[in-house]
């Protein structure tokens, strides 16, 4: 991914659970989404970018959380909404996925 550098690894809690199988506020609402993202802070799972709703970016500017790991299988890095970088942090432990 990009070569720029996340400043908020702090941020990153290998504790957090992932708060839904899918996205936390599109089953609230009955929304759809297309990929998803889990919170590095807190768990919370919301939809990407390219769903209708943007859930995971509404979440970082809500709450303030920087960080954001892909929820899709197979998938193994960060992103920094704070630094604008997608990142891999080597030795970390597997990222969770969705059903």
């Amino acid at each position: 991914m990009n070569g720029s550098t996340c400043t908020h690894l702090a941020a990153v809690n290998e504790d957090a659970a992932p708060s839904a199988e899918g996205c936390e506020d599109c089953l609230r609402t009955g929304g759809r989404w297309v990929h998803l993202r889990m919170c590095s802070s807190c768990g919370h799972i919301g939809c990407c970018d390219s769903s209708p709703s943007t859930h995971a970016t509404a979440h970082h500017r809500s709450t303030g959380h920087p960080l954001v790991r892909s929820y899709e299988p197979g998938e193994e890095w960060y992103w920094c909404y704070s630094d604008a970088v997608g990142f891999h942090r080597p030795g970390a432990p597997s990222a969770p996925s969705h059903p």
